[in-house]
C-alpha cells in the first residue's frame, strides 16, 4: 500500500525551505516564462502575502518531502486569489491537485471571501478542466498575466 499523503497548512519558518523548492518546482513547469512575477522578492518576503488570518500556503507531504502546494492571498475583503496549484508529475494520479484546491476553497470561506479567482495558463488543461468541474467559470482578471491565452476563472463561495 502506498504511503498516504498529507496535507497541511505550511508553519514559518519550519516550513520555509520545503516551500521555496516547491514553488521553484511551480516556477519552472510551465514552457513558458513567469518571470515577470517577480519569484525572487517573493521568496524572500514569504509567507509575505500569504500570511494568516487572510491567506495560506498548503503543503501536500509524502515521504517526508513536498509534493504539491496551493496558496491563498487577500485581493480585497471579499476576495481572495488562489495562486501557485502545483503537483509533481510523479504523484499526479493520487488527486492532489482537487484535495489542494478544496483546501485552498476552505481556507478562503474560513478567512470570509465571498469569492475566489485565480488565472490558468493555457497548457494547463487538467486544471482548468479541475477548475471547470469544482464550478469555476469565467471572470475578470484580478493580477496581471501576459501569457497570451490565460484563462481568468472565478467563484462565488
Amino acid at each position: 500500500m502506498a504511503p498516504m499523503t498529507d496535507i497541511r497548512p505550511a508553519r514559518f519558518p519550519e516550513d520555509l525551505d520545503a516551500v521555496v523548492r516547491i514553488f521553484r518546482e511551480y516556477v519552472a513547469s510551465p514552457t513558458v516564462s513567469l518571470d515577470f512575477q517577480d519569484f525572487e522578492t517573493e521568496f524572500a518576503a514569504l509567507p509575505g502575502k500569504y500570511a494568516a488570518p487572510e491567506g495560506c500556503v498548503l503543503l501536500a507531504w509524502k515521504d517526508g518531502q513536498p509534493v504539491g502546494c496551493a496558496a491563498l492571498r487577500q485581493v480585497d475583503a471579499q476576495t481572495g486569489e488562489m495562486k501557485r496549484v502545483y503537483v509533481r508529475p510523479t504523484v499526479r494520479s493520487e488527486n492532489l491537485g482537487r484535495r489542494l484546491v478544496e483546501g485552498i476553497l476552505d481556507a478562503a470561506r474560513h478567512a470570509g471571501y465571498t469569492r475566489i479567482c485565480l488565472d490558468v495558463l493555457p497548457e494547463f488543461q487538467a486544471a482548468q478542466r479541475l477548475y471547470e468541474n469544482l464550478g469555476f467559470v469565467d471572470a475578470e482578471p484580478v493580477s496581471f498575466n501576459p501569457v497570451p491565452g490565460t484563462r481568468y476563472l472565478g467563484l462565488d463561495l
